[in-house]
């Protein structure tokens, strides 16, 4: 059985920029498989759309808040990804101050209304795997600064294969 782990960010501030909200870049010998994000924001009253995307980065990677996955299974190990700021391989990060020139390349490209918040389930067909030697990471991503730049919830749960 895959072990799960979730990488979140809670009451955050973001830069008011485009600003990668999570990275994972998987550990040699490991594939990663995406299955669940959210954002959500907890400051404002006026609606605003607001754009997200999930998708990948290759290197150069930006700089990060170091994040280390959870464990979402009492029983499980510690995740073979650890926290880290520069998005190297085998790492996570969160909420990236500042965005590395790698290309970014989408792969879910979605909006919605910041009162409501975002959450991408996807079906078992639709779920999205990385590996290492694609050297290319995980990344969720606001392509454009929202409005509101404060008290943002995020994460993504992923299980390890491998």
């Amino acid at each position: 059985m895959a072990r799960e782990y979730t990488i979140k960010g809670q009451n955050i501030t973001v830069a008011n920029q485009a600003v990668t909200l999570v990275i994972i870049n998987p550990v040699a010998g490991t594939v990663i498989e995406i299955l669940r994000a959210w954002v959500s924001q907890a400051a404002n009253a006026t609606s605003a759309q607001q754009r997200i995307l999930l998708g990948t980065k290759a290197t150069a990677f930006g700089t990060y808040i170091s994040a280390t996955p959870q464990k979402t299974k009492t029983g499980d190990p510690a995740s073979g990804i650890t926290g880290n700021t520069t998005g190297a391989a085998g790492t996570a990060g969160i909420n990236a101050s500042a965005e590395g020139a790698g290309t970014l390349t989408d792969i879910i490209n979605d909006s919605f209304n910041v009162l409501n918040g975002w959450l991408w389930v996807p079906t078992p067909r639709e779920t999205l795997f990385f590996r290492a030697a694609e050297s290319l990471a995980f990344v969720m991503q606001f392509p454009a600064a929202p409005t509101t730049l404060t008290n943002w919830n995020f994460g993504v749960t992923f299980a390890e294969i491998g």
